[in-house]
């Protein structure tokens, strides 16, 4: 009687990366296959034609985006370093000084990166 009844699982695919970075294959049509039911890369252009647009510019700015968002930790750490020199500097004004533009300068390179990882993240969404 239930034998005409097919249940067919729930496949996800997890194209989740490592501590906040994007795979490769992020921007490009990622998912399961209807044919075989495994994960992976849908469709991939090398060369654009027939209609469609090469997907290398799409692996770039994956990529891209990954290197400013370990430009933004590495700003991290170093406001963090300069922060442990100012506490260590004991009142001595060169040593103030030189934890503060330290500082200064990673928080600059942490907005700086905040405001790229922006950008990329606007054209990979407008180009996909």
């Amino acid at each position: 009687m239930f034998s005409n009844f097919v249940t067919f699982a729930a496949v996800t695919c997890n194209a989740g990366g490592f501590f906040g970075l994007k795979p490769w294959y992020a921007y490009l049509d990622y998912g399961v296959d209807p044919v075989t039911g495994q994960c992976g890369v849908l469709n991939f252009n090398l060369l654009p034609g027939g209609g469609n647009a090469s997907d290398v510019p799409l692996i770039l700015l994956a990529i891209v985006d990954d290197l400013i968002r370990v430009v933004g930790l590495i700003s991290v750490a170093f406001v963090i370093y300069g922060g442990i020199q100012y506490a260590t500097s004991q009142g001595t004004p060169e040593a103030t000084s030189k934890a503060q533009s330290t500082i200064i300068n990673a928080l600059i390179g942490l907005a700086l990166s905040v405001v790229a990882v922006a950008i990329i993240a606007f054209l990979a969404n407008t180009l996909v």
